[in-house]
């Protein structure tokens, strides 16, 4: 499969139509949006739904019963937060295969034990025990899954995720660290660097404004046609 990373930049220039048109008509679509916290995965995964009419599945954050208690004491609830995303995306991807829209997803379940599971293991924040337990639990679960159809990766530097996260405003996620951060960017290059599933578009979005401006969005769009054709 082609999983060459694509980088978009300010001055490429937009071609719409024949591709975004061909894009929204095929019968069934599963895309997902996959980076790093406040890299603007649930602004491009609404947009896109909106564009083309695909059915959106967020990230759960409002009704998580673990997240504020992991970013105050990461030790103690490291392994519990990652169970909790753990179930609740596979049952969003199992549910996504099986139904008959085209959907967009924000956030895949390997982003959990890829990027954050790992790197709270390498950083001293989830035991062995715990780590061994929940990667085992993650080979059975992913082996009943089918991959996206295409991966787009919203690839952001420390400084603009601390700027998104502060613009946002989610009092649970003011006092992360800038070194947690850069922790799971190191993480996601190597990921998608080794990514085998299915086709993967690198989104470079430090200088796009894909939310505000209109030609930012039709270049993802004319990029993700390419990958589908």
């Amino acid at each position: 499969m082609n999983t060459k990373r694509i980088s978009i930049y300010k001055s490429s220039r937009p071609r719409t139509g024949t591709r975004s048109r061909r894009l929204s008509k095929r019968k069934k679509y599963f895309i997902a949006v996959a980076g790093n916290i406040g890299a603007g995965k649930s602004s491009l995964t609404n947009l896109l739904s909106e564009r083309f009419g695909w059915k959106p599945f967020f990230e759960s954050v409002a009704d998580n019963p673990y997240l504020g208690d992991f970013y105050a004491d990461m030790n103690r609830w490291s392994f519990n937060l990652q169970v909790y995303f753990l179930s609740n995306r596979f049952q969003s991807h199992k549910a996504i295969t099986e139904g008959p829209e085209s959907v967009i997803l924000d956030r895949v379940i390997y982003e959990d034990a890829e990027i954050f599971a790992r790197n709270l293991y390498q950083i001293g924040k989830m035991d062995e025990r715990d780590y061994t337990n929940y990667v085992e639990l993650y080979k059975v679960m992913t082996e009943y899954l089918r991959p996206p159809d295409l991966l787009i990766y919203l690839r952001a530097n420390v400084d603009t995720l601390v700027k998104q996260i502060s613009l946002r405003g989610r009092d649970f996620e003011q006092g992360i660290p800038r070194e947690y951060l850069e922790q799971l960017n190191t993480h996601y290059e190597s990921w998608t660097r080794n990514y085998k599933l299915g086709p993967l578009l690198t989104v470079e979005s430090d200088d796009l404004d894909f939310v505000n401006k209109k030609e930012d969005l039709e270049r993802i769009v004319e990029m993700m046609g390419k990958k589908l054709q």
